[in-house]
Formats: C-alpha cells, structure tokens, sequence
C-alpha cells in the first residue's frame, strides 16, 4: 500500500499544500525509444493527466507544472506546433470533463503569443474554473520567472507614475501579488525530473523557500508511487525558514 489510502483519501503522512513539477525528459523518452521527439510530448501530457487526478484524490490544493519555457521557442517549429496541438487537444477535452470532475485549471505566463483559438480556450476554461472550488492545476505556459519579476516590476512602476502607489509601499505581499501566481500559496516542494539540477527559470520568486526533490526518471515514465517517495523525502525534512529548530 502506498502512503495514502485512496479509497477514503485519509493521509497516513501530510501532503504539502502545494507541489510544483518541472516536467523534463520527455524528448529523450522519445529518443530511447526510437520515436520522434513529439512523441515524448504526447506520452508527457497523458501523464500530467494521471497525476494531477493522482494529486487530487489524494487531497492537494495546488499542482504547478512547467509546461513551455518563455526559452522553448527556440525548439523547431515542428516540436513547437506538437506541443501546442496538445495543448489544444487537452483544453478541449478538459471542457467536456470540467462540469463532471468539478476540475480547475489555470494558466501561468504570457497567453498573447499562442495562436488566437488557444487564448480563446484558455480564456474558457478559467471561465469554467471560477465557478469550482477545491483542487487546482496550474500550467506554466510561455512562462519565464525572470519575466514574471519583470513584469509585476513594471506593473508596480507604472501605478507609482500614475500616482496609484507610494514606492515605499513595496512588501513582498504586495509584489508576490503582481506575479502570475497571484494568489496561490508558494510551492513547499519542487519536483523535477529527468535528474537534471536546475530550476530552469522556473518560479524563480516563489520558489525561495520551497524544498527540492530531483530524480532520474524521465517525466513520461513518473508514476504516483515516485511522487509518494517525493512526498516522503519531503516529510523527513525540518523546514526552517531561516529559523533555527525548536
């Protein structure tokens, strides 16, 4: 049995409150396997699917995972176009499923360079997620931490030339409140796969407390037993704060 009894979703061990994915790896499972990178990226988001219902049930509040990079346009078109194709594909099927599931599901990042029909979608489905409560997916989509801080920088220069704010009303409250994940808790844990030792640009702010786990598994091939080992390793840990352990 594994750490949580799923039939009653009573937690044997604490859950964090919020968990955060780097979701690597998912060209080189395509490469082992002799398959075209697109292929990776199919597998990688049937897999988000699987887990973030496995984070559900499980009772968190918060799934955030790093889905494209303000760095991935730099891929080839083709890999770029698959992706998006998925994203597609996925937004259409999580609007038939939203209503059912009472499923919510929010967008990270700068939406205005994806084609007009996704924004649309994504418009959509924030609409749809607004009416539910409980457990909410968020996806970084063109998402870049240094260009969150840039941006809520921009955002705060602006009110205080406007004359909407005083500089010296600056708190981090009031900044964390500018960033995209306006809102949500900071993540307490940091999972990436793929065994590479970065955060990749990846909530950069709001990761400046939050544990890290890295493991070699490639993201397509991460399964909920490799979460509970995350999840364990991250109870095993004192979380300071900068304090000192009573």
């Amino acid at each position: 049995m594994g750490l949580f009894n799923k039939k009653t979703t009573e937690k044997t061990r604490p859950v964090p409150r919020h968990v955060g994915i780097i979701l690597d790896g998912n060209g080189r499972w395509a490469q082992r396997r002799g398959l075209p990178r697109t292929a990776g990226h199919a597998a990688g988001s049937e897999n988000f699917r699987r887990i973030a219902t496995y984070c559900r049930d499980i009772g968190m509040d918060y799934l955030t995972v790093y889905a494209f990079s303000t760095e991935n346009w730099k891929r080839s078109e083709e890999e770029i176009g698959a992706i998006l194709g998925l994203l597609k594909k996925y937004l259409l099927e999580a609007l038939e499923k939203m209503e059912r599931d009472r499923i919510r599901l929010r967008f990270l990042g700068d939406l205005s360079r994806l084609p007009g029909e996704l924004q649309e979608l994504a418009a959509r489905t924030g609409e749809t997620s607004a009416r539910y409560r409980g457990f909410q997916a968020n996806v970084c989509l063109n998402y870049g931490g240094r260009d969150d801080i840039v941006r809520a920088a921009r955002a705060f220069a602006a009110q205080c030339a406007a004359g909407e704010r005083d500089p010296a009303s600056l708190t981090e409250a009031a900044f964390s409140d500018l960033l995209y994940s306006a809102g949500l808790p900071d993540p307490d844990l940091i999972i990436r796969t793929s065994g590479e030792l970065r955060l990749s640009n990846f909530l950069l702010w709001q990761a400046a407390y939050s544990e890290f786990y890295v493991t070699d598994t490639l993201w397509p091939d991460f399964t909920p037993e490799e979460l509970e080992r995350a999840i364990a390793d991250f109870n095993g840990r004192s979380r300071r704060f900068g304090g000192v352990k009573p």
